[in-house]
């Protein structure tokens, strides 16, 4: 996972191994077939060491992991191994290590996540959960497939294939759930809720009571979500936090200190000096 934040694909060319820094990272040609589904491979073949920083993003993540060890989140719980995890839509501050990572990860949009998951998305809890408590022996026994395929191909074949068979039987979003998260998201976080919901037709309590068991936030919390994803990127772009506090549509910079602390537990000046760097003692 070169990419600093859990969860966040980064720009690969199809099929193209990348390893001057000894990590390997690929993606499947054209994508994947399912809507609302991203999808890249990761290999640490040289040893460089997994330490990243998981950010909230506005996607759910699963890494599937298939060989070396397990990864380790550090969370407010405490230390949790996985072979697999998967990453609610805002986890909370944690981090994850871990030694010769193998594994795919896939994004999924909320629309994707409410039908491929298997369980409604308020029982994430909003933290970083065990794949293998979560999809129980249809989980392993696609840990076991991937461990023993022969080429990244036939691993995002695999993948595709299982969550593809879980759509088949998935539930479908409300029209007017879907459409709130998308005006959320068009509008970088920048919507009132009572707004949202008039363009729903629904009332503020039946908006917030169906976009929760859906998507898994409240309204508020979501469009909060979709607006520090802008800000962290702008502040590891090298913006200043006076700019992008200005820019990403908060009150003032207090105000982005505060969402930048509930959300990824540092400050913004730490958020944007935490660059990638998964070997260990080297700094980019």
């Amino acid at each position: 996972m070169r990419s600093h934040e859990v969860g966040a694909v980064p720009m690969v060319h199809d099929m193209v191994h990348d390893a001057a820094d000894g990590w390997e990272a690929v993606r499947p040609p054209g994508g994947t077939s399912l809507d609302g589904v991203w999808m890249a491979g990761f290999r640490d073949r040289a040893a460089a060491g997994l330490d990243m920083r998981a950010l909230p993003q506005p996607a759910v993540t699963l890494v599937l992991g298939f060989g070396g060890g397990p990864v380790t989140v550090e969370n407010a719980t405490g230390h949790h191994a996985m072979r697999g995890l998967v990453a609610a839509l805002s986890p909370g501050p944690a981090r994850v290590r871990g030694e010769r990572v193998a594994c795919v990860e896939a994004r999924l949009s909320p629309r994707a996540a409410y039908a491929l998951l298997g369980v409604p998305p308020r029982e994430l809890d909003g933290s970083v959960l065990d794949l293998e408590s979560l999809w129980g022996r249809p989980g392993q026994r696609l840990h076991e497939r991937l461990a023993a395929a022969a080429s990244w191909r036939e691993r995002f074949t695999l993948a595709e294939g299982f969550l593809a068979r879980r759509a088949a039987a998935a539930p479908s979003m409300s029209p007017e759930v879907a459409a709130a998260w998308d005006t959320i998201v068009a509008r970088r976080g920048r919507v009132r809720i009572g707004e949202l919901a008039a363009s729903c037709g629904w009332s503020r309590g039946k908006l917030w009571s169906r976009f929760g068991a859906q998507i898994g936030l409240t309204p508020k919390r979501a469009a909060m979500l979709v607006r520090f994803d802008h800000a962290a990127r702008a502040l590891r772009a090298g913006q200043s936090p006076s700019e992008v506090a200005l820019a990403c549509g908060y009150a003032d910079q207090s105000h982005l200190h505060r969402d930048v602390r509930a959300l990824a537990g540092c400050t913004p000046g730490a958020l944007a000096a935490d660059r990638p760097a998964h070997r260990r003692g080297k700094t980019p």
